[in-house]
């Protein structure tokens, strides 16, 4: 099969880097400007031609499943108001065509089992895996750039970016050779390789397109110390075995795992928004000017 149909969507995670306010709601369900994180994702895969949407969630996830679910309730209310924009904003979040599937991942035993997970429900098929907390800007979407390619060369990709290397120890990082602009064949990758030992400077991110034949691989993978299935053995095992392709997207990445990525892309999201984007643009210019002369606070004396 040429064509990507399915897209797997790991939300399990426990979103420690955002507690408490992750205490009682999902990473994923964080909102840049008015939509959460998991919708641009969902909203990307359809962009791609994806129509069948697979979540691997976890205990205190249901209020991803419910956004996605019609809320009759709240559109009879807003009928009532005559506030049929909205309405229709809102049935929007499910395009038609589309279907949605939740499965649960008992506990959290990393991305590898998670996407084990979804295994009966990719059957053998390509499919697509998204990370919510990648958050892709991109004048033609990420996933579609990568679904077209995976039409042309049937083979596994894994979204890349050159990254610093102190952000490399953080990521899986793969050795390549190059194949032509932005395309590398994967030799080997390395999850989260030690100071001054990544075999390049190219980081993956959370873009993926993979021939059914990980799964099998996914089985091979022993659990590390804190007993998870990482994703970065298995690809390594299937770039062995057949061509696994490394693809330096066109676009911008905001990393929502992170408070500082995710305050970078409320501000540029914010900045670009049909609604607020011109006022919330002069408010910072305003905010820059006002901080730029504004001296700093006078530091009171010790007393002896």
């Amino acid at each position: 099969m040429t064509h990507v149909r399915k897209a797997v969507f790991p939300v399990a995670g426990l979103g420690t880097g955002f507690l408490p306010a992750t205490k009682a709601s999902p990473k994923e369900m964080l909102s840049v400007v008015d939509k959460p994180l998991v919708q641009y994702a969902v909203e990307e895969a359809v962009a791609a031609g994806i129509t069948e949407m697979i979540f691997i969630t976890g205990r205190g996830k249901r209020s991803i499943e419910d956004h996605f679910d019609h809320a009759y309730e709240l559109e009879s209310t807003l009928a009532t108001r005559g506030r049929h924009d909205l309405i229709e904003r809102l049935r929007a979040v499910v395009p038609p065509g589309v279907t949605f599937s939740f499965v649960r991942q008992s506990e959290p035993r990393g991305l590898g089992h998670a996407l084990l997970c979804a295994r009966p429900l990719v059957h053998d098929e390509p499919f697509a895996v998204v990370l919510a907390d990648d958050l892709m800007r991109a004048e033609q979407p990420v996933l579609l750039q990568m679904t077209t390619l995976y039409g042309r060369h049937l083979s596994s990709l894994v979204g890349v970016m050159p990254m610093p290397p102190a952000e490399l120890e953080r990521h899986g990082v793969v050795a390549v050779r190059a194949m032509g602009i932005r395309l590398h064949g994967i030799q080997a990758m390395v999850e989260k390789p030690a100071a001054g030992a990544a075999p390049s400077e190219l980081g993956v991110v959370g873009r993926y397109v993979f021939t059914p034949a990980i799964f099998d691989h996914l089985e091979q993978v022993a659990p590390d110390e804190a007993g998870e299935v990482q994703l970065a053995p298995a690809i390594d095992r299937l770039a062995q075995e057949e061509a696994v392709l490394a693809y330096e997207f066109a676009g911008m990445r905001y990393d929502c795992g992170s408070k500082l990525g995710y305050l970078q892309a409320t501000v540029a999201y914010g900045m670009r928004h049909p609604e607020v984007g011109a006022l919330f643009s002069a408010w910072l210019k305003a905010e820059q000017r006002r901080e730029a002369t504004t001296p700093e606070p006078a530091r009171s004396k010790a007393t002896h």
